[in-house]
């Protein structure tokens, strides 16, 4: 029983299921009136139909969250307004066949109207539909139809762009081909619908002016129609003829009236989102202040003379209550939005944090075993602080710009321990006391001071972990004493500059890149290689694996473009690029005295080194066996630790030929070993020679 008592009559049922056959019934019917008398009956049935459709298409209207999405509004303000035509046609019929019978000549509704709204008095009625016109004609809908003109000259000048921005998205991956098409029809709809609305605005316009002529007409006929047929007296006439007509004019124009004001709510919501009183309720709540300031000026136009004060005291309350309401309002949705993103983001934390550790690589990582997190955790930690200024001791010595360095504690390490990554790979470690001092002895001889013997991580050296009160009696001794967030720093410093060429990563390279002036920015898309940044990128990282400094990018963008074009490679460029930046390797291995001290290699292996070149199609080649190569690093080993036992670093000057293939043996043993040629030797530098490799 109840499964059928919710079903629908069979009339309505034949009604849903031929909704096109209704609609064009009803379509044919308007027409109908147009040529058909009605009976008063039928006209009052019309009027209700027509002042009910203005109701419901003008709250449509306010609670819609888009115009696109009331994309019928053209079509149906077409329609509304030909019914509207239509019932005028009917009740002039009416009004001019039987006006001089009385007021109730053309149904009870625009008597109605007639008894409500004129009072008995023709001729304010006359003064209210004056008023009405004016209000529909002049004000909502000539803003409303320029509106709609500027909207859908707007919206088709903008269409080039908006679908070169959808190919755009689509086309760098942002959206898919569903996403696409989706948004492209929304663009032909939004086109199409405001160029149909700048159309429909038109209706509404010549509605008006149908309606004014419809009126004059309507009161200069039946006049004379009552005077000339039925006898009435001018007076007499005019009275019932002119308030029959009033009658009808307002009952047409008030469903105009609504529609207009429908049409405008429309075309005027433009881009915003949301029902009408979402979208003006939820921006006026934005500015309590604006609400405040009027309720002073109430206040203050309530207390002068002559002005009803409890009126405008009372409306002075009225809207300072409203503003310390959508204050508050606005108050406690700020806070349950951002609770709402605390939430969010707690909830999806774990997996995020998760995700980014197995697919995101950090340059440079320090981890720190669970002993050691308050060098980083606490307000006056120097951790930090210390590990930012490295950057800025790269960029002044060698031209290089430190990635981000990453400080995160590590439980799997040892309790003081730390561990330095580069790229996601562990390339150092050590451990750390953080609440003792270090102590090391410049001289090299045995601490004599109480305290944990250790080794100094960077360098191996012998050290102590003391108590930080015997610093200054460590000191007094002619000790080095160190912190422990020092010990870190360093060791990250020497690990830095051995691991530089592979954080110079292409991304970087383009970096230094954008940091040039354009002429140079030019200057390296011309160098004569395929990729020029690639090799740019090559022959900087060549340098730094030799610790020569790239700060004068600009002149190494200059040398590697005037030999680019005879060799791609690296080796080679690089070699000419050392050259141009003699001055600088030369001022860089200076000692206090003023001279450059160097090793050379005996006359016999220099003689074995360029008899083992080869060249073969622009390209070097070392034919040295093993057994030789290992006989002369062990050579310069011995001869390099001499100076290196008394802190001292000379470089070692050999032949431009063979430069390359010394520094390759050497930089295993000794990488603080500055292998140079005699192209590098400034003009100007003096040159000291402290030893010779092989004697």
């Amino acid at each position: 029983m109840s499964s059928q008592s919710t079903n629908p009559p069979l009339w309505a049922r034949w009604g849903l299921q031929n909704r096109d056959i209704g609609f064009a019934f009803g379509v044919i019917m308007v027409l109908g009136m147009l040529f058909v008398p009605l009976p008063p009956i039928l006209l009052d049935f019309g009027l209700a139909i027509s002042l009910s459709l203005s109701v419901l298409i003008l709250m449509v209207a306010l609670w819609i969250p888009r115009p696109l999405d009331f994309n019928s509004f053209p079509t149906i303000l077409l329609m509304v307004t030909m019914l509207r035509l239509s019932l005028n046609i009917s009740s002039t019929r009416l009004i001019l066949s039987r006006g001089h019978t009385g007021p109730d000549a053309a149904g009870g509704v625009i008597e109605g109207f007639s008894r409500f709204i004129v009072s008995g008095d023709f001729v304010i009625g006359i003064v209210i539909f004056a008023i009405l016109v004016v209000i529909n004609f002049v004000v909502i809908t000539k803003g409303s139809t320029r509106i709609a003109e500027v909207s859908a000259r707007f919206s088709l000048d903008a269409m080039p762009g908006k679908q070169m921005a959808i190919d755009a998205d689509l086309g760098a991956g942002l959206i898919d081909e569903t996403e696409a098409r989706r948004r492209r029809k929304e663009l032909e709809d939004e086109s199409g619908f405001f160029g149909a609305m700048d159309g429909a605005s038109k209706f509404v316009r010549g509605d008006a002016v149908a309606g004014l002529i419809i009126t004059g007409i309507n009161i200069v006929g039946g006049i004379l129609i009552g005077v000339v047929q039925h006898g009435l007296t001018i007076s007499q006439a005019m009275t019932n003829y002119t308030t029959l007509t009033i009658g009808d004019g307002l009952v047409t124009q008030i469903p105009a009236l609504v529609v207009s004001l429908a049409a405008g709510l429309i075309v005027t919501k433009g881009g915003t989102v949301g029902a009408a009183n979402e979208a003006v309720l939820g921006q006026l709540s934005n500015f309590p202040k604006a609400l405040y300031m009027a309720a002073g000026l109430l206040l203050g136009i309530g207390l002068l003379p002559g002005f009803p004060t409890l009126v405008f005291l009372m409306l002075a309350a009225l809207m300072g209550g409203l503003g310390y309401t959508m204050q508050n309002q606005a108050r406690a949705r700020l806070e349950a939005d951002a609770r709402a993103e605390a939430d969010a983001r707690a909830a999806s934390a774990e997996g995020e944090e998760t995700t980014q550790d197995l697919l995101h690589l950090d340059d440079l990582r320090l981890e720190l075993g669970a002993g050691l997190v308050p060098l980083i955790s606490s307000i006056d930690s120097a951790l930090p602080g210390k590990v930012k200024s490295l950057r800025n001791l790269f960029i002044k010595d060698f031209g290089f710009v430190l990635p981000a360095v990453r400080i995160k504690d590590n439980a799997g390490l040892p309790t003081n321990g730390y561990a330095i990554l580069v790229q996601g790979v562990e390339v150092a470690s050590g451990e750390v006391r953080p609440t003792a001092m270090m102590v090391l002895n410049p001289s090299g001889e045995p601490l004599e001071i109480p305290g944990e013997a250790t080794k100094e991580p960077t360098f191996g050296l012998s050290a102590l972990w003391i108590d930080p009160a015997r610093s200054g009696e460590a000191e007094r001794q002619g000790y080095t004493v160190v912190d422990p967030e020092s010990v870190v720093t360093t060791h990250m410093t020497e690990v830095i500059k051995e691991h530089m060429p592979e954080l110079l990563t292409y991304g970087a390279t383009q970096d230094l890149i954008k940091k040039l002036d354009h002429d140079y920015q030019k200057l390296v898309s011309e160098i004569t290689t395929p990729q020029p940044a690639v090799l740019l990128q090559q022959v900087l990282q060549a340098l730094l694996a030799e610790r020569v400094s790239i700060r004068n990018l600009p002149l190494i963008v200059e040398a590697v473009a005037e030999v680019s074009a005879r060799s791609q490679n690296v080796a080679m460029i690089a070699d000419h690029v050392r050259a141009r930046l003699a001055n600088q390797i030369c001022k860089a291995l200076t000692d206090p005295a003023g001279f450059v001290p160097v090793l050379v290699m005996s006359a016999a292996w220099e003689n074995e080194f360029t008899e083992a070149v080869r060249i073969n199609n622009g390209e070097r080649n070392l034919l040295m066996s093993p057994q030789r190569v290992q006989e002369f690093v062990m050579d310069a080993r011995k001869l390099i630790q001499q100076f290196a036992a008394r802190d001292e670093w000379p470089a070692i000057m050999v032949s431009p030929e063979v430069r390359h293939f010394v520094r390759s043996m050497l930089e295993r043993v000794s990488p603080m070993t500055q292998v140079i040629s005699h192209n590098e030797i400034h003009r100007k530098a003096a040159l000291r020679t402290l030893g010779t490799i092989g004697e």
